[in-house]
Parts: C-alpha cells; sequence; structure tokens
C-alpha cells in the first residue's frame, strides 16, 4: 500500500501561510526538505515516503512550498524575499513541527539550499545534520562570482530571471522555456541544463507527461514569487547596470556552519558547476562532500534512489 502524501496550509505567527506536504506522524523526529526554481515541494515526495517509513527511520518528513511558490503566500514586495525572512518562515515552521527539539536534519536543493545555509549558520542549535543537493555555500559563490569566467558565464541566467517580463516570457506557449530549462532544449537560455540535440524526451527521460502535469499546476499558480528570489539577491553576474556580485562583501562568522554537513553535487550540473564545492572545508568544520557523476541540477528527478541511499548513510548515526 502507498503512503499517502498529507497536504495542508500552515499559518505562521509572523502572518505568512506555507502549503506544506508530510508523510510519518507528528511528534517523531523531523527531516524538513526545501525544494528550489522553478520546482515545489511535490518533488520530495519520494523521499517523505521512504523516510517517513519505520524501517527507513519513521521520520516525520516535511517539505513545504517555499513563499511565493503554489499555494504558499506569494508577496509582491521584492525585499519580502530576503533571506531573512525567508529563513523566518523556516523557523516558525520547524518551531510548529519540532517544539524545542531540532530538526533531524534539514534537506534542501538550489534555492531551498539558499535559505538552509542561512538557517545553518544563524541558527545551528535548530537542527542536528544539514543535507544539500546542488546549492552553493555563499562563500564559494561569491568568489566565482567575482573571479571565475567559467561559473559567470553559467550563472548569466540569473540575468535575464530578474527582468520585468521574465514571468510572461517563461510562461509564453504553454510554459515552453521552463521545460526547455528542464530538459536542454531551450536554445536561448542554456545554461540552466546542458543543451542537447535528442528530442525532448529522450534528453530528459524522468520528465514523464504526469510530471509536466504538475510542474504545470504549481506554475500555472504563479511565477513571479519565484523569480523574486533572484531580485531579492544581490550574488548575480555583474552586467554594465548591475554591480552584482562585486558589491558584496560577506563577514568570515556568517560563512561558518557548525553542524555536520552532506553535500551532494551532480557533476553535470552547467548552470552550478563542480568548481562551487572548492574550498567548503574552510567553512564547514564537518564535511562529507559526495560528487554524483551523470547527473544534472535535477538530480533529484534523475536518481532519486541514489540521492536517497547517500542521505540514508548520513543520517544513520542519528536513526539509530
Amino acid at each position: 500500500m502507498n503512503t499517502p502524501v498529507q497536504t495542508w496550509q500552515r499559518e505562521l505567527p509572523h502572518g505568512i501561510t506555507l502549503s506544506c506536504r508530510a508523510c510519518g506522524e507528528p511528534g517523531g523526529p523531523v527531516l524538513l526538505f526545501l525544494h528550489g526554481f522553478p520546482e515545489a515541494a511535490w518533488v520530495w515526495d519520494p523521499l517523505l515516503v521512504h523516510f517517513s517509513k519505520p524501517e527507513n527511520g519513521g521520520y516525520r518528513c516535511v517539505a513545504p512550498n517555499l513563499r511565493g511558490y503554489e499555494r504558499s503566500s506569494a508577496p509582491e514586495d521584492v525585499k519580502a524575499y530576503r533571506a531573512k525572512f525567508l529563513v523566518q518562515d523556516i523557523l516558525a515552521l520547524t518551531d510548529i513541527e519540532c517544539g524545542a527539539q531540532p530538526l533531524a536534519a534539514l534537506i534542501a536543493h538550489d534555492w531551498g539550499g539558499a535559505v538552509a545555509w542561512n538557517l545553518a549558520n544563524q541558527h545551528p542549535e535548530r537542527l542536528r545534520q544539514l543535507v544539500i543537493v546542488n546549492s552553493p555555500h555563499p562563500g564559494p559563490l561569491l568568489k566565482a562570482l567575482q573571479d571565475n569566467p567559467a561559473q559567470q558565464a553559467a550563472s548569466a541566467y540569473m540575468n535575464f530571471l530578474v527582468q520585468p517580463d521574465a514571468a510572461a516570457q517563461l510562461a509564453h506557449n504553454d510554459f515552453e522555456r521552463l521545460f526547455g530549462f528542464l530538459t536542454g532544449q531551450d536554445n536561448t537560455l542554456t545554461s540552466l541544463t546542458a543543451q542537447s540535440t535528442e528530442p525532448a524526451a529522450q534528453a530528459a527521460p524522468w520528465l514523464t507527461p504526469e510530471l509536466k502535469a504538475q510542474y504545470r499546476q504549481v506554475w500555472q499558480q504563479g511565477l513571479q514569487g519565484g523569480l523574486n528570489y533572484y531580485r531579492a539577491s544581490p550574488l548575480r553576474p555583474t552586467t554594465a547596470s548591475d554591480a552584482g556580485a562585486f558589491a558584496v562583501q560577506i563577514p568570515p562568522e556568517a560563512l561558518r556552519i557548525d553542524v555536520p554537513t552532506l553535500v551532494l553535487w551532480a557533476q553535470n550540473d552547467v548552470a552550478l558547476l563542480p568548481c562551487l564545492t572548492e574550498g567548503l572545508d574552510t567553512h564547514i568544520a564537518d564535511l562529507k562532500l559526495v560528487p554524483i557523476e551523470d547527473a544534472t541540477h535535477w538530480v533529484v528527478h534523475e536518481h532519486p534512489a541514489r540521492v536517497i541511499i547517500e542521505i540514508a548513510d548520513f543520517l544513520k548515526p542519528q536513526a539509530q
């Protein structure tokens, strides 16, 4: 029998509502999963189901749609998407799910990882372990955006996503460009995934009609919230009109991670290059870095079993 995924609207004390998904009974150790762009909480469903089973730890597994996504609150003000407010959302949800106990682990991908890095730095007492999937730590990301021409070029898509009409362009023709991001078929913005000459179905066999329908359902509820994450962050390549990363300085204490951390990095991610894992050990006291070959930015879709195995191995000391 399939484990059902519960869904509900969680009102937070500071006025934001997050639409959530979960498996597992409340009261157990909590795994909290944070998604990225242009995804939604449902991408974690296979992991929610797996880790909630008693034989796999019996965790309470919770995945919120971040603010701006799906049916979560989507403030219009770009400033509402600054890191401190995103962290506030996840801390409030953690308080509701865990009470005084810390999270067993915070697990995050892409923009969810950006939130997770900040939370782990500022509130290490709120989590026992951190798992990051292809989401750059701000230290190596800032350095690469300032000094690495390859990563600067790979991140150029960010400067499109901050344009005022980006949402309309991405939604045009039944989200043609967004699906192109996922399949490598977009010829104008190739840096979210490796450009492929194969038909879309062969280039991304994981993107089934059922998954496309799930993506479409989320995107139809609005894209601007997700795009506001890019607009609110200065960590993007410099342009003639925008200093971007060159105007940013991050103090060393804001880069320190003092909880045990697993970083999974798909090696064929052409938006976030493997160079973004260089120097991580200078910021993270207890680091396990696992490269994943033959995988792109969408590794959670492409290789869910591998991702589950790596996380399970990392969690074992806490789960026993």
